[in-house]
């Protein structure tokens, strides 16, 4: 990071910054020009707040050479991260694929569904429990009683379990849930990012719908701050001008966020096209791009889902799909190790 100042600043100004940032170990290199000083900061300036040193007087600018996600950041961590969840794992050239209804209605329909999902080749069982709808009138979720019919499908299948969290007095509910999905409306819940940094499980985390790169990879800077280092980075599509879509689904974020982070990339086209027949061209483009994983709507009968039906593929479609996704990533493996 490096500060212009202004042309003859004042000295106790100037003396109590330089003071300030000597606090938070921070080495300060001073250059003086005909006209301008620049001081030069080295060390960790991830926790320097940028606007608190904008608004001094003295100050002409301010600028970032680094980014402020630390953690997160492929500069500190070269390797792939690799998540571990029971029998499976998530990023290191394996491709998971995370699918289930949008929520948990029945005990009949969440085993149906976790059986069929099995047998089509998912790795892990999604359904939610708690719902953040739009409006206050649509179906909210089971709650507690959907959790306790997610962890029955677990039973019957093997299969690991993700659910989305919403606050942090819903944490004690969450004992047999395998992964915290965090998500888009929840991506800036700081106190929630901390809570669950604090616990011993992966949690997963929604890019916001009008989110930056940099805000997603903040968000996950703070489940890793507070010790949790199990953080998966998921792209369900942005808001734009178009309505056709949900949303717009971002296929290059995969190899962005790639670049700039080590974490495991989940994309789910669900969301992000809001149309069942526009998921399979989507997933498949997404494992195309290198995208780690795919979180997938299937529901045993769509047309009467309490949520997002219109957007969720039925169990013999998603089985057709399944296979289609295992022989793309399988020929991008292949295409890989032949250029390497």
């Amino acid at each position: 990071m490096f500060i212009v100042l202004k042309n003859n600043p004042d000295p106790v100004q100037l003396e109590s910054l330089k003071s300030w940032l000597t606090s938070k170990d921070i080495q300060i290199h001073t250059s003086e020009g005909t006209t301008t000083t620049v001081l030069g900061l080295v060390g960790d300036t991830s926790t320097i707040d940028i606007d608190i040193i904008a608004a001094l007087g003295i100050v002409e600018d301010v600028k970032r050479i680094q980014e402020p996600f630390k953690n997160a950041n492929r500069k500190f961590h070269p390797d792939d991260t690799v998540i571990k969840v029971g029998n499976t794992q998530i990023g290191g050239g394996n491709l998971t694929i995370m699918a289930g209804p949008c929520s948990v209605e029945t005990e009949e329909q969440m085993v149906t569904v976790a059986k069929a999902v099995k047998a089509s080749g998912a790795t892990m069982l999604r359904g939610g429990a708690f719902k953040p709808r739009s409006s206050p009138y649509a179906f909210q979720g089971l709650g507690k009683e959907g959790l306790r019919l997610l962890s029955l499908a677990k039973k019957e299948t093997g299969l690991p379990v993700i659910s989305e969290i919403m606050e942090v007095s819903q944490l004690p509910l969450f004992d047999d849930v395998d992964i915290f999905q965090v998500g888009a409306r929840n991506m800036q819940n700081f106190n929630l990012l901390s809570v669950l940094g604090k616990q011993d499980k992966p949690v997963l985390i929604k890019r916001g719908l009008s989110s930056t790169y940099e805000e997603l990879l903040m968000s996950a800077e703070y489940v890793m701050a507070s010790g949790n280092a199990q953080v998966i980075l998921c792209e369900r599509g942005i808001r734009t001008f178009e309505t056709y879509t949900r949303n717009i689904l971002d296929i290059g974020a995969i190899p962005a966020l790639k670049k700039l982070s080590h974490l495991p990339v989940i994309i789910d086209p669900s969301h992000a096209t809001g149309k069942w027949d526009l998921v399979p061209s989507t997933a498949m483009a997404a494992v195309a791009a290198g995208a780690d994983g795919l979180l997938i709507e299937v529901h045993n009968d769509p047309e009467k889902a309490l949520c997002d039906g219109p957007q969720s593929l039925k169990v013999d479609t998603f089985d057709e799909l399944a296979q289609k996704l295992l022989a793309v990533h399988g020929f991008m493996q292949e295409l890989e190790e032949g250029s390497s």
